[in-house]
């Protein structure tokens, strides 16, 4: 975990694209590459390493969890501006997430920290076991995903008052997850080398896609998708299925998989 100061980047092309970076050079360089263009850059200091940020669209926010023994808190800025909005002190959190329709933020911590996203006061504390690390907002249900590499191995969080819905055996390690909005979760198993798909009402495991020799390790993209890829080849896992970026087309069974929610 890198303690330097982080450089908030603002870029755009087709849509906005929010980049987080550990040193100004590293900017001029994204500069220079791409179709992106930096539009506003800003300095955010302090002690504490930093995971997963967590733009929120419909609240205009961006969360920014910052570990430390001592001092650890989510800084929260203006999505639009970079402008500094305020801190919920004592989080220790990976990442975070909202529900923008109940106005609850929530900390992948220990214990989970659940904040008022309009006032950013602490609502309560939610005790959990396993190691929180990823999370996930899933607006099907209003519930939140915090998953951990040991069991349980998702613990879920009902939105609307901070209680547990239940927990999730997903076989393995899991790192993060994306949903497709209609009661399916797909969550990147990265030490199986495979991705799991969640029946969100059930809250069961209903398939796994292997991709163990087919790629390099799974991980949660920017833009929502779940990305993988390794020193020839590049996939995309959207909702639309899978897309490939490099040498050769592959078939599009991951369309249908996805679409239907299973896998085999």
């Amino acid at each position: 975990m890198r303690r330097q100061g982080v450089v908030l980047v603002v870029a755009t092309s087709v849509r906005i694209v929010m980049l987080i970076l550990a040193a100004s050079g590293v900017a001029q360089q994204a500069a220079s590459e791409g179709p992106y263009k930096v539009l506003k850059t800003a300095k955010v200091s302090g002690d504490g390493g930093f995971d997963c940020v967590y733009a929120n669209d419909a609240g205009r926010r961006l969360y920014i969890p910052r570990t430390e023994q001592t001092g650890a808190r989510i800084t929260v800025f203006d999505l639009d501006t970079l402008a500094p909005v305020g801190t919920i002190a004592n989080a220790s959190a990976r990442g975070a997430a909202v529900d923008p329709k109940s106005g609850h933020g929530f900390g992948s911590s220990k214990p989970v920290v659940m904040w008022d996203t309009k006032t950013l006061a602490t609502i309560k504390s939610i005790d959990v076991d396993g190691g929180p690390d990823g999370i996930l907002f899933d607006p099907f249900n209003a519930r939140v995903y915090v998953f951990s590499h040991w069991a349980p191995n998702a613990t879920v969080i009902n939105a609307a008052d901070g209680s547990i819905a239940g927990t999730i055996d997903l076989g393995g390690a899991p790192e993060q997850a994306v949903t497709d909005g209609k009661g399916h979760l797909y969550v990147d198993i990265e030490d199986k080398d495979n991705i799991a798909v969640v029946d969100a009402k059930t809250m069961t495991v209903t398939a796994h896609y292997d991709l163990a020799g087919k790629c390099g390790v799974p991980r949660a993209g920017a833009d929502g998708d779940i990305e993988f890829g390794g020193r020839e080849k590049y996939y995309d896992l959207d909702r639309s299925g899978m897309e490939w970026m490099g040498r050769r087309l592959i078939r599009r069974r991951w369309k249908r998989l996805v679409r239907s929610g299973m896998g085999r």
